[in-house]
């Protein structure tokens, strides 16, 4: 839009005006996604669009991870600031691997240096937030399982929070896992195969101490679990969000969370 030949987000104090409406839509947001209750205890999240949100800003790909690794602080302090225990986020598929080599050791180096941030960062001790990886860790570097190994020890008897990270990750490949381990136990003479029912394969996932993810959200506009809990999300609500990950907002995280409580959970019934 134009006023005169002035575009109008050029006007003296538009930006500023649109910035104060901004904040009072998220507080007025944030308030009543309170007064609902029904907040969930676990969310999910698939990380997607730090490429893409990197393309469209002409930076760097390694800019845009690094912003996505930001905002998932922030989102951390959000769910913080609504009680919810558990996070749950999708930060490398296995099937990732098959990036440019370049890309790859990018991502590789930002993860060794986050989890080792986060083994002294403070804000995670004050929460007692306990932090763990989950995955063919095997696959990664070892800076990397070092680093996950650090941080995990540094916070393993927390029971504040719990934030989750699927890293070398397939849901596929975390359901023939399972299996292994389930026949594993059948051979030994540990467990009877007219045994194996929904609760034993629970307890043999990579997540089988949390709950199942109430909410999952996608960033970036695409509409797909790609493999991301497949199991754990039978009966998970899910929010698909146009924002790329580094540019989602606390706007955007809340209308996920106002849209969750809308919803009525039949749960099959």
């Amino acid at each position: 839009m134009v006023f005169g030949e002035i575009p109008i987000e050029r006007l003296p104090g538009v930006r500023e005006l649109g910035s104060i409406l901004a904040k009072y839509y998220e507080q007025k947001l944030l308030a009543e996604v309170k007064g609902r209750g029904n907040i969930p205890r676990h969310v999910a999240i698939i990380l997607d669009g730090n490429r893409r949100f990197a393309r469209e800003r002409n930076i760097d790909e390694s800019r845009g991870y690094e912003l996505g690794a930001k905002k998932l602080e922030e989102v951390l302090e959000w769910c913080q600031e609504l009680g919810i225990k558990h996070v749950t986020v999708y930060a490398f598929s296995n099937e990732n691997f098959r990036r440019s080599p370049k890309e790859v050791k990018v991502l590789m180096n930002l993860f060794v240096k986050k989890f080792r941030d986060a083994a002294v960062d403070e804000r995670v001790h004050k929460f007692k937030i306990r932090l763990r990886a989950f995955g063919d860790l095997s696959r990664l570097p070892k800076k990397v399982r070092a680093a996950i190994k650090l941080a995990e020890q540094a916070t393993w008897d927390y029971n504040g929070y719990s934030l989750n990270i699927a890293i070398g990750y397939s849901g596929r490949a975390e359901l023939a896992h399972a299996v292994r381990k389930i026949c594993e136990r059948i051979e030994r003479g540990d467990l009877e195969p007219r045994q194996v029912n929904e609760r034993v394969i629970q307890d043999h996932l990579y997540t089988a101490d949390l709950p199942d993810p109430d909410l999952i959200i996608r960033t970036s506009g695409e509409e797909r679990l790609s493999g991301f809990l497949l199991w754990q999300a039978a009966y998970s609500e899910l929010y698909f969000c146009e924002a790329n990950w580094p540019s989602f907002s606390k706007i955007d995280f809340l209308r996920a969370i106002s849209n969750y409580q809308a919803r009525e959970r039949r749960y099959g019934r």
